[in-house]
Parts: C-alpha cells; structure tokens; sequence
C-alpha cells in the first residue's frame, strides 16, 4: 500500500474550490483511481505547514502553482533543499507543472518563462520509447503553463516532449524521480476552467482553440496511473 505525501505548492482559486477541490484533492482523485488502497497526506506551503524530513517520507509529489520557481519566494529555497536531500536519499517524488519546474531547478536546469506563451488545453507529447514508466508513442493531456523548463539538469532524461513543450517530461537517473509538465490530475472541466482563467492574458484565438481542443479524448488515466505506480516503486 503507497503512502504519498503530497508538498501543495499553490491554490486552486477560493472561486472554485467548492466544486473542484484543491490540487491534493485532484491528486488523491487520481491516485486512488489507480490505487483504491493508498493513503495520502498533505503538507500545505500555503497554509504554512514545516516541510517534513523527506528521510522519514515513503513517497512525495509536488503540485503546481500560481508562482514563478525562479520568483524568489521566501519558501522556494527550502523546498529546492528538501528536493535535494529526497533526490539524494532515492525517496520516489513526482513534480507536477510548478513541482516540474521546481525540481529541474532544484537539480541544475533552466527555467524560465517561455517566449512561445501560453500552453492551455490538450496537447500532446511524443514519449521516449522503452522509457521504463510511460508506455506508447504519444500522450494527449491538458496543460495551463507559461513557464517551461528550458534545459534540464545534467542528471534528466526528456521522456516526454512536444513542439512547444521540449522538454514536458523527465526521468531522473537516481530512478526515483519522475516530473512531468502537463495535468494528469485535471479533468476537462477543470482544465476548462484554466482556459477561462486565461481570458484577457492569452490571445483569444488561442484561448478559444485551447477550449475546442479539450472535447478531444485525454490519456490522463494512463499518464496518472504511470505516476502513481511510479510512487509506489519500493
């Protein structure tokens, strides 16, 4: 049975929450739709919640957020140590969008905000064949970024990639760390709820097109439960 501990980085805004829940809660949806079995804590860096002993944690996952990695936040210095010290230790952790960024940051990538703009709705990303941990050739899953990882860390294998998304997906070779860009965790009304949120930021063609896209069918299920297997490496 997994245990995950879940590092919420940012918040679902207070206008949704009620219907949608919070980042953990879309995660917990999604790990225990692979494994009615695990049990799921939170730690909260909005709530002001201690970071844990990552020595002391079976497995970690780090949502996205709002924030920028490279915004110099008085909290972002910290968890780039505690990703360290779990990278170092071989403690099985997934970062998801921000949690993506935060540790390619953490471990010696490049992060910053991408002249390309955008990215909302479904995209799909070409997957590194025999990678180990995501099996076909492509998978098609919502996002809602600007950032992206520009290079990533001498230690990462880009498992996932697109077009405007080069580097969407990293394997580390501790074989304990996994990261992705994209939202398995969102379902398409709350993916659709991202694309309004970008209404009067993002051009409208796009916001539009990004809307259409997400009647089209998700491998969220697959990346998610590839995640979650992931978590539960011993």
């Amino acid at each position: 049975m997994a245990r995950i501990t879940i590092i919420e980085t940012g918040r679902v805004p207070q206008k949704y929450r009620e219907r949608h829940g919070s980042f953990p809660d879309m995660f917990e949806r999604m790990v225990r739709a692979e494994d009615p079995t695990a049990t799921v804590d939170v730690v909260s860096i909005p709530n002001g919640d201690a970071l844990p002993d990552p020595s002391k944690l079976e497995a970690v996952l780090i949502t996205g957020a709002a924030a920028g990695v490279y915004d110099g936040l008085d909290w972002i210095a910290p968890l780039e140590d505690f990703v360290r010290t779990a990278y170092a230790r071989k403690t099985p952790m997934v970062g998801v969008c921000f949690g993506h960024q935060l540790i390619a940051q953490a471990l010696g990538g490049t992060v910053r905000k991408s002249e390309k703009g955008w990215g909302i709705g479904r995209h799909v990303y070409q997957v590194l064949p025999e990678n180990g941990v995501i099996d076909g050739e492509a998978v098609a899953i919502a996002c809602s970024h600007q950032d992206q990882v520009i290079e990533a860390p001498d230690d990462a294998l880009t498992i996932l990639s697109s077009e405007f998304t080069p580097h969407a997906g990293l394997l580390y070779a501790n074989g304990a760390t996994l990261t992705v860009q994209p939202h398995p965790e969102f379902d398409v009304e709350f993916a659709q709820v991202c694309c309004e949120l970008r209404d009067g930021k993002a051009p409208d063609e796009l916001v539009a097109m990004a809307r259409a896209s997400l009647a089209e069918p998700m491998d969220s299920a697959k990346l998610g439960g590839a995640i979650t297997r992931f978590l539960a490496r011993r």
